[in-house]
């Protein structure tokens, strides 16, 4: 028996060494010697379609510093980092451990980046395929692994509460936001979620996105603009939804200081038109999602957010009004159309100079999930009649998420690519908010959601502020008048790097 074990070790590892040195092999480490590194060892082992090997172990842990876990040596990752690095010529560093802070993990990943390592990452073990780990599941790090912002946990039982057996309505479904948030109504067993949009592509890419979920039966496809009032008469007539997630919009700053009367028709418009339809129709509660450019604004589009935000809440409050109106206000999402990240990815692929407007410019990030999470919440906790503002976490540096893309893509900044300074664009400015100088906080039970306290318009007063915009924009009067008009609206905008 002991030559046969014997036998079955020296061949195994006669194997294994002869694989590894053949061709051209890439030094590596992996961080975490608990069970989730040993299974991300044994696999590099088995399967073959890489070109890794793996020569040392880091972990926390001082129990088991300097002691071996199958031949691979831990070391102590606070202590001997670079010194075992440099001395093994370590190109790529696997993260590989299931519960780690979230401080700790991005401390350790900037020392890899500034080591000019490539990190890799497992995915957690609940989304292994057929609960096994395979080499494709190894992936990048991307920039949301360097937001420093604990795990956002939703209060189940009251969003199922509220999402169960009832049907749905979601504008500008196949959009960043809104498809993301008709995948995460799927997992509640809604009776039906209808998407309405008005970009075709978009929406046949959701519908067959949506095939791989077993529950994408309850999901029906709507073509419709919320301008169109008529089209969602009928909509909201053939469907009865007891809940609307209103987040068609128009959303692109400097797109839309060149087109405010667009801006107005679906921003103001369109965002009257959903609301006064599920008034109608005595929906349950409809929640609108906003941004932070909507406070103070300094552009149209924010302007524009900031009265469907007015108007919405004021409509919270009319007599014999039975639906609850609720708005969720946050900054900028990671990965969502037009965001700077898919830019700068592009960019980097090309080789091209990464541009930025400003050194100094800074803004609010979360990821699409958290976001569709938070307006989940937040739609649920709702009474109606309040602005929901998220917890962001700190601003982000622009110019620093540039730079750290470039280190993630294995780059040197200055020698393969270069950053360029282009000034900010109309409209925009250096730093967002998420609350006016007029406006506290109000604590709620989840401590990432709080209550922004501004004052109710009267629904009549704003009524005919909006009727009296959107008959300018029908008329085709100018874009001066129709931003004058908006400023006399809501008198904190003030426009920034903009002809107005």
């Amino acid at each position: 028996m002991i030559l046969i074990i014997g036998l079955r070790v020296v061949l195994r590892y006669a194997y294994d060494r002869f694989r590894l040195q053949r061709g051209s092999r890439i030094n590596i480490a992996i961080f975490g010697a608990g069970e989730l590194g040993a299974t991300t060892a044994r696999v590099l082992r088995q399967q073959s379609a890489h070109n890794y090997r793996l020569v040392a172990y880091f972990d926390d842990n001082p129990t088991i510093h300097h002691k071996f876990l199958n031949g691979i040596k831990i070391f102590n990752p606070k202590k001997a980092f670079v010194e075992v690095i440099k001395k093994n010529d370590i190109k790529v560093v696997v993260l590989a451990i299931d519960e780690l802070a979230e401080e700790r993990r991005i401390d350790f990943i900037n020392q890899c980046l500034t080591l000019k390592l490539k990190v890799l990452k497992v995915p957690q073990t609940e989304a292994w395929l057929n609960n096994n780990l395979n080499i494709g599941q190894i992936k990048n790090i991307n920039f949301e692994d360097l937001l420093n912002r604990s795990p956002i946990r939703l209060d189940e039982s009251v969003v199922n509460e509220t999402i169960t057996g009832k049907v749905i309505l979601v504008t500008g479904c196949a959009g960043s936001i809104g498809s993301e948030i008709v995948r995460q109504l799927l997992k509640y067993k809604p009776k039906m979620i209808v998407g309405l949009d008005q970009a075709e592509t978009p929406l046949a890419e959701l519908v067959l996105s949506l095939q791989q979920h077993p529950e994408c039966t309850v999901f029906k496809s709507v073509i419709g603009d919320v301008k169109d009032y008529k089209k969602l008469i009928q909509v909201f007539e053939q469907y009865r939804p007891k809940y609307v997630f209103h987040a068609a919009a128009y959303k692109h700053v400097p797109i839309m200081e060149l087109f405010p009367a667009e801006a107005v028709l679906t921003n103001v418009m369109g965002t009257r038109h959903v609301a006064d339809a599920a008034s109608l129709f005595e929906v349950e509660k409809f929640v609108m999602v906003s941004t932070d450019k909507a406070v103070n604004p300094s552009n149209v589009m924010g302007a524009s957010k900031r009265i469907a935000e007015i108007y919405v809440q004021a409509l919270n409050f009319r007599k014999n009004n039975h639906t609850q109106f609720i708005t969720t206000r946050f900054g900028n999402v990671l990965g969502s159309n037009g965001s700077v990240i898919p830019i700068f990815q592009r960019q980097i692929e090309q080789r091209q100079p990464i541009t930025v407007t400003d050194p100094n410019i800074t803004r609010f990030f979360m990821t699409i999930p958290e976001a569709c999470q938070l307006v989940l919440e937040a739609g649920a906790m709702g009474n109606g009649g309040e602005i929901f503002i998220f917890d962001m976490g700190e601003p982000v540096r622009i110019a620093d998420l540039a730079e750290k893309m470039v280190q993630m893509a294995g780059l040197t900044l200055g020698k393969d690519i270069e950053i360029v300074f282009t000034g900010l664009r109309p409209g925009e400015k250096l730093y967002e908010e998420l609350l006016s100088e007029q406006e506290g906080t109000i604590l709620t039970h989840h401590p990432k959601i709080k209550k922004a306290a501004v004052r109710v318009h009267d629904y009549l007063e704003a009524s005919q502020q909006v009727d009296m915009l959107c008959q300018l924009v029908q008329t085709g009067c100018t874009d001066q008048e129709i931003v004058e008009t908006m400023k006399t609206i809501v008198p904190e905008f003030i426009s920034q790097n903009s002809i107005y």
